[in-house]
Parts: structure tokens; sequence; C-alpha cells
């Protein structure tokens, strides 16, 4: 495969990834809101509990997290996988064609 035509194929991956990363992001910021107080002046007001997990997740490797906030963490990696999956058969394909 050229150098062009693979610069081309890392864009257009990139541009799926990013779509998917943009769809975990507002899931998330959905959450988010709708833990909070919406206050008049259009800001949220978290609970200082969710606050408080939150700043101990942040700040903690993912190793050191529990098996759930882990599984949390699994649980997003894998809405990237069939894009994956798809991107790399789709090289093994053009591979196997240019040999």
């Amino acid at each position: 495969m050229s150098n062009e035509k693979l610069d081309d194929a890392h864009a257009a991956l990139l541009e799926e990834l990013a779509a998917i990363e943009h769809q975990r992001w507002a899931h998330w910021q959905k959450f988010v809101h709708s833990k909070g107080q919406r206050q008049p002046d259009g800001s949220i007001l978290l609970p200082a509990d969710l606050v408080n997990r939150w700043e101990h997740q942040v700040n903690t490797s993912y190793s050191d997290l529990t098996n759930e906030e882990q599984e949390s963490d699994r649980e997003q990696v894998r809405k990237y996988f069939p894009l994956l999956k798809r991107w790399l058969s789709k090289q093994r394909t053009v591979r196997n064609d240019s040999a």
C-alpha cells in the first residue's frame, strides 16, 4: 500500500475513532449532568460524594482501580472493537491483494 493510500486510510480511521470518542464523551456528559442540579446561572452543582469519587478515580492508575471500575473502563473500550476489527480485516485484505 502506498504511503498516500495509507495516509488516507489512517485519516479515515481517525475520523471514525473520533466519532466513537465523541459519542462516549457525550454519553458521559449526559450522565454527569443528570447527577447535578442546574443552577439559575446555568452552571451545574454536583454532589460532593460524586466529585470525591471521581477525583479519586482520576488520581488512581488503572491497575489500582477496583475490578468494578476497571470493568467500566473495559466496557467503554469494547465500543471501539467493531471498528478496529473491520479496519484490521480491511488492511489484511489490502496486503493480501498486494502480495
